[in-house]
Order: structure tokens, then C-alpha cells, then sequence
């Protein structure tokens, strides 16, 4: 029986087959990620986007198609997480324009839709590099486009835009250099593949897991709350912090232990090789660092519960006011400039604060914070212009995202470290015109040397110098400059490679796992070597990252 159209209910069906088959692999489209890193990998992103994508589009109730993409779209570009996460949102866009408004999808309509997908995301991505998700995307819709006419059944349509794909997939280690040199594949046009084949095989079975997906969503009862019952002096953790931890550990009691000191609300259940945890702490990052020794971290959701508190506060005061200019008052943009910046770790956060940023939302390595995470924090900002610094390479375009969303003045300042974050905002004058500022900001960042000391999560191949599982490396933007088994050894040599005449300020940021003791040893060590130079310590308490380095 052939198949020949896609309305509303299969569609929720086959994007729900699409995300069970990518959470089944998430692991191996992880694993092709090249940096080896601790950062927030690819599969988990899209993963993450999918699911909100999802969960908007199973609440939609029409049969209608193209409203459930238009839904569908909608929770993927607030959910979007991560490079790879903000480009499946732009393919679900892209997708769901390409619709037309029609209530069902013929294999025409599903041909344009498969182009307008690509398009959008390569509209979306201002330099595309080919040899990645957008590749296997593009060669997809173009694919679809030349087959379509001469094909009557959806199912044999799909199979062989799928399997063309695939063929494109194997190819991406030629057309990216840094892929052939890993011995892998894109990774996110893995992923790609992997949705696009479990809607497939839900258009091919004519069947679905309708209950797995929706059995795993959390049921929101919103109730009406009173103002009088929130005190946020009275929370000492601020932090609502959960995930998974796909691991072979067991000793889950030891785990529960290791983890209570830092906080309360502490619950630690596992099984069939998962454990899940929930904890109310002040130090996220810490939690999460133990964490990730036992295994790969997934469903990562860090709210922090005091801007929880304020914000129903806020929202219950403005359901009470007869909303009159002289009663919204109190709300109005009443400053120029405002600053969210993406921070993780209590000496950086507190560092940000002191240059006066408005909002903080707390993610970066491992935890990239979604669009509307920092929709969110927008929102709680009072300035006429808002100014957000990502710094981490894989937000800035889940930041640039918030653009589209709001009808604020958003600015993203293309930041993709902390010290270019701190470079940035010690030039911005409340005073002087935005678009002055943003220059001086975006010259700032060209001034300052951001270097990295972590270690490796997976063992790789870089430069053609073989890298181990564990290894302490030394990072430059997206280069790997030093590596060895002894932290000091490793921050001293990536300096070496740093450090030229022209500059005259050393700056150490210090994480949650280097004592200060040992922060110490280093810039006494520092000092000797760069005696001209002016070397500061700085306690940044990030996790994962052993040292922060800026060379300015």
C-alpha cells in the first residue's frame, strides 16, 4: 500500500520516531565530534532542540501539517542549544515555511519543504562550511527536488533521499580537512540522518512510539501563586540543578554522598546504565564536574530558582495593575545600555557582576544555555540597548537567535571566551553611542589572547599529534598548542606559544579543581619566566577548565 501524503497526526508520529532515533544514538554522533574536548557536544545539543521542537509540536491539536511545523518551529528555535542545535532549528524553520499552509503533505510539497529547509539554514549561518550538517542537508532538498515528480510512494521517495545522504555523509572527510585528519564523519549531519531516518521508519511501519516521548515529558499544571508566599531570602541554594549520566557506575550511594555537601533537594535514582540526579546548589559546575568522571552528561536544566521567584513575582504584580503608564512605571527601560554574559563558575560570575552586568545566565562547557534561556534573562533587563556576550563559540548563534524573538535592541558581541567578555566590557562607555561602542568592543576582543588548559575526553588525532583519553591540553581558540600529563607543565608550555613582546599583562583564572595553592606555584613560576610582565590571579571557579589565561 502505497503511502502519498503526511497529515498533521503523522507528522507528530514521524518527528517523535525522528527524536527516539536520535536519542538512541546520541552517543555515536558525540563520539564524531573532533575536538576532544569537554564541551557541549553535538548530538546532545540536537537532541535537546528536537525535544523541545517536539513537545510544542504534540501540543498542538489540529490534523493540520503545516501548523504543527509552524509549532514545531517554534519550540526548536526556543530550545536550540549549540551550534548544531540552532541549525536544526533553522532547518525546522525553513521546513515549515516551505508548507505552504497546507493541511497535508504531498510528496511535492515534502520535496520543496526538504529545499526551503536547507535554505533557510544556510541563510542563518553567516560563513557555511561545507563538509557539515548543511552539506548533507542542502544535498538532501536537492535531491528531493529532482526525484519528486517521477516518484508516486512517499515512503520509496524518502529511502532515497535518505540513502543519497548518506552517500553525501561519507564524503564530508573530503570536502573537511579536520574530518579526514579524525577519521570520522560530520557529525552533525550524522544526527541529520538519524532524524530524517526514524521519521522513516515511522512512514514505513505506519507505526509510532507516541507514549515513550510523551510518557518522558514532564505534565506543567500551572497554578495561581501569591506573592506573599515567596521569600527569596529563605533560599540558600539558588540553583535548581538536574541531568543524566549515562555510565556503567553503580555505587550510586557513594555518588549521593560525594555530591550532598553541595547542596540540598538532593536526588540521586539509577538503573540500566543511568543515573538521574536533582539538587538545589550554589555551585552547578562543581556538581557537574564529579559528574562527568563517571560518564557522559545529557538533559542538562540549571534554573536559577531566585530569578524563578522574581520573576512571579513581577508577573503576579502586573496581573494586579490595571496596566496605566503611572503603574507600569516601575517597568520601563530606564537606563542605555544593558549586559547579559554567559558565565560558569563563582569567581567569574562574581567578576562579571563587578563590571556591572545586568544578568547572568550560567552555562558554557557542557551546558550550552538555549535561546530562550537567554530570551529570559532579556527580558529581566532595563536596557534601552541589550548587549549579550556569549563567550563560547557555540552560543553565539543560539544569542543571535533572540533577535528574531524580541522586539528589543539586542546586540551580540561575538565573544567566544570569558577574557574576550571581560576585554569587551572594560571599553563599553554608558555614555557614547552604540554603535560606537560596539566598535570599540569588537577591537578589544582582537587585543586579548584567551589560552586554555583542560584535559581530553576522547583520544584523537590533531595536527598529527596523537592525544589520549585524559591528556592535559593546552588550548588556543581551536588549536590544540600543548599537551602532556602534568597541568603546570602543559600551562607553562601553551604560554610559551602565547606570549610575545607586544604584550605586558598576564591573567590567571583559576577552576573549581586547581587549589589555590597550586594557582600560586604557577604564577610565582609565571612571574620568573615573564619578569617584565604583569602577572595577576584571579579565582574563577569554572569547572572542567584548569586555568583561564589572558594575555593582553
Amino acid at each position: 500500500m502505497k503511502t502519498n501524503y503526511i497529515d498533521g497526526y503523522k507528522l507528530k508520529v514521524l518527528l517523535e520516531n525522528a527524536t527516539v532515533t536520535l536519542e538512541k544514538n546520541k552517543d555515536e554522533v558525540n563520539s564524531l565530534n573532533v575536538f576532544p574536548v569537554p564541551d557541549g557536544d553535538t548530538g546532545t545539543n540536537m537532541l535537546l532542540t528536537i525535544k523541545s521542537a517536539l513537545k510544542q509540536g504534540l501540543s498542538i491539536d489540529d490534523n493540520n501539517a503545516s501548523k504543527v511545523a509552524q509549532a514545531v518551529s517554534q519550540g526548536s528555535l526556543m530550545g536550540a542549544r549549540g551550534n548544531s542545535g540552532v541549525i536544526l532549528s533553522q532547518l525546522f524553520r525553513g521546513f515549515a515555511n516551505g508548507l505552504e499552509d497546507k493541511e497535508v503533505i504531498d510528496i511535492e510539497t515534502l520535496a520543496k519543504a526538504l529545499k526551503k529547509a536547507a535554505d533557510t539554514a544556510y541563510k542563518a549561518v553567516m560563513k557555511p562550511t561545507e563538509g557539515t550538517i548543511l552539506t548533507v542537508a542542502r544535498e538532501c532538498g536537492e535531491k528531493a527536488m529532482s526525484i519528486y515528480s517521477q516518484e508516486e510512494d512517499m515512503v520509496e521517495f524518502l529511502a532515497k533521499v535518505i540513502q543519497h545522504g548518506n552517500e553525501i555523509l561519507k564524503k564530508t572527510p573530503d570536502m573537511l580537512p579536520v574530518l579526514k585528519q579524525a577519521g570520522v564523519v560530520d557529525a552533525g549531519g550524522k544526527g541529520l540522518l538519524y532524524i530524517l531516518t526514524g521519521a522513516y521508519n515511522a512512514l514505513a511501519d505506519e507505526t509510532s512510539a507516541l507514549s515513550l516521548v510523551k510518557e518522558s515529558m514532564p505534565v506543567v499544571v500551572e497554578k495561581p501563586r501569591r506573592r506573599e508566599h515567596i521569600d527569596t531570602d529563605d533560599i540558600e541554594f539558588g540553583y535548581c540543578t538536574e541531568f543524566m549520566i549515562n555510565t556503567s557506575f553503580s555505587d550510586i550511594e557513594t555518588f549521593r554522598e560525594e555530591i550532598a555537601v553541595h547542596g540540598d533537594s538532593l536526588l540521586v535514582v539509577g538503573g540500566e546504565g543511568i543515573i538521574k540526579v536533582h539538587v538545589h546548589t550554589n555551585n552547578p559546575g562543581e556538581v557537574l564536574e564529579k559528574a562527568l568522571k563517571l560518564g557522559e552528561l545529557s538533559d542538562i536544566k540549571i534554573d536559577n530558582m531566585r530569578y524563578q521567584h522574581e520573576e512571579v513575582l513581577l508577573k503576579d504584580e502586573l496581573i494586579q495593575m490595571d496596566l496605566e503608564a503611572e503603574q507600569m512605571e516601575e517597568f520601563k527601560l530606564d537606563k542605555k545600555y544593558s549586559v547579559v554574559a554567559i558565565s560558569i563558575g563563582e569567581g567569574i560570575d562574581a567578576l562579571f557582576k563587578d563590571l556591572n552586568v545586568d544578568v547572568i545566565v550560567s552555562g558554557g562547557q557542557t551546558m550550552n544555555p538555549s535561546t530562550e534561556d537567554i530570551l529570559s534573562a532579556i527580558e529581566k533587563t532595563r536596557g534601552e540597548h541589550v548587549i549579550i556576550l556569549p563567550n563560547n563559540s557555540n552560543i553565539i548563534l543560539a544569542a543571535e537567535q533572540t533577535k528574531h524573538l524580541s522586539t528589543r535592541s539586542i546586540s551580540v558581541l561575538p565573544t567566544k571566551t570569558i577574557p574576550q567578555g571581560i576585554a569587551a566590557l572594560l571599553v563599553l562607555n554608558e555614555e557614547a553611542e552604540l554603535d560606537d561602542n560596539l566598535q570599540m568592543m569588537n577591537e578589544s576582543i582582537k587585543n586579548v589572547v584567551t589560552g586554555q588548559i583542560t584535559f581530553a575526553v576522547r583520544d584523537t588525532e590533531f595536527n598529527g599529534k596523537g592525544i589520549k583519553k585524559d591528556d592535559i591540553i593546552g588550548l588556543s581558540e581551536k588549536d590544540i598548542l600543548a599537551s602532556g600529563n602534568n597541568t603546570k607543565d602543559v600551562a607553562i608550555e601553551l604560554l610559551e606559544k602565547l606570549v610575545d613582546d607586544e604584550k605586558s599583562i598576564i591573567t590567571v583564572m583559576y577552576g573549581s579543581d586547581i587549589s589555590e595553592e597550586e594557582a600560586n606555584e604557577l604564577v610565582e613560576e609565571l612571574e620568573e619566566i615573564y619578569d617584565d610582565y604583569d602577572v595577576e590571579l584571579i579565582y574563577g571557579g569554572q569547572p572542567l577548565y584548569y586555568y583561564i589565561f589572558a594575555i593582553e
